[in-house]
């Protein structure tokens, strides 16, 4: 599929994109999204992906905002044998504000890319970007976000965070925050982090008579809504927190 979305001036809209599965065939989903965001205008994107074990997702998303606009991104992965997202973000005018969030699940042998790139094309704009990983067997998680302030792009505030955690010694992680900056007067950050369960976390849950399987789903939950909390619509937010309890109920099973 390719999808065009133009949001015109002064104008606001939210679209959630959606990729699903009714059976656990082999296929190839090659997916491009390009949303024109005009100036003043306020747009929440919502990408949803889950589809088959068996399938493979490769998807871009190009995003060009213009004077004063106002662009929230949160896309959440959890299917797909091997997927890949693309995200391309282009601040063309002052006063831009983008958000880019991320939560990616890996289970089984799953592969999840996220490749990010937020392009400061002009002074006075501000970029938050907070992706999450939860890798679980032997799944493998893959974070590449890139900053660009170009020379003219003065007065920048950006900020880039990834958070990873790795449930099982099989599953793994690579993470590569990047800053390119051309210009002098901006304010930037990045930061990458990696990490297990916290065991005194874990002894204190379970001290106040939680069994371990809910001490550690409670604190992968915990660490997910974070990101899931972020998304406006509360149909999608509720119906996100159910998948993540699934995934983790079953991830007992296979473990029990």
């Amino acid at each position: 599929p390719r999808n065009v979305i133009i949001v015109e001036e002064n104008s606001q809209v939210a679209v959630l994109e959606s990729y699903v599965t009714l059976n656990e065939s082999v296929y190839f989903t090659n997916a491009v999204t390009e949303i024109s965001v005009g100036q003043n205008a306020v747009v929440e994107y919502d990408k949803f992906q889950k589809e088959s074990a068996a399938g493979y997702h490769i998807a871009s998303t190009y995003v060009h905002q213009e004077r004063s606009s106002n662009y929230t991104s949160n896309l959440v992965t959890m299917g797909a044998r091997l997927s890949r997202n693309n995200v391309f973000a282009m601040l063309d005018g002052e006063g831009i504000e983008c958000t880019l969030n991320g939560l990616y699940l890996g289970t089984g042998d799953q592969h999840i890319d996220n490749h990010t790139t937020i392009d400061h094309a002009k002074p006075h704009c501000n970029s938050y970007e907070l992706y999450k990983g939860i890798l679980d067997d032997k799944s493998k998680g893959v974070f590449n976000g890139k900053i660009v302030v170009r020379k003219d792009a003065q007065k920048t505030d950006a900020k880039q965070t990834n958070k990873n955690l790795v449930l099982t010694d099989a599953a793994s992680v690579d993470t590569k925050p990047q800053l390119e900056i051309f210009a002098n007067d901006v304010k930037c950050t990045h930061g990458a982090t990696i990490g297990q369960l916290d065991k005194e976390a874990i002894f204190y849950l379970r001290s106040r008579g939680i069994g371990a399987d809910d001490a550690r789903d409670l604190l992968i939950h915990a660490f997910a809504s974070d990101v899931i909390q972020r998304i406006k619509s509360e149909g999608v937010r509720q119906n996100l927190e159910q998948l993540i309890y699934r995934r983790l109920q079953h991830g007992r099973l296979q473990r029990g």
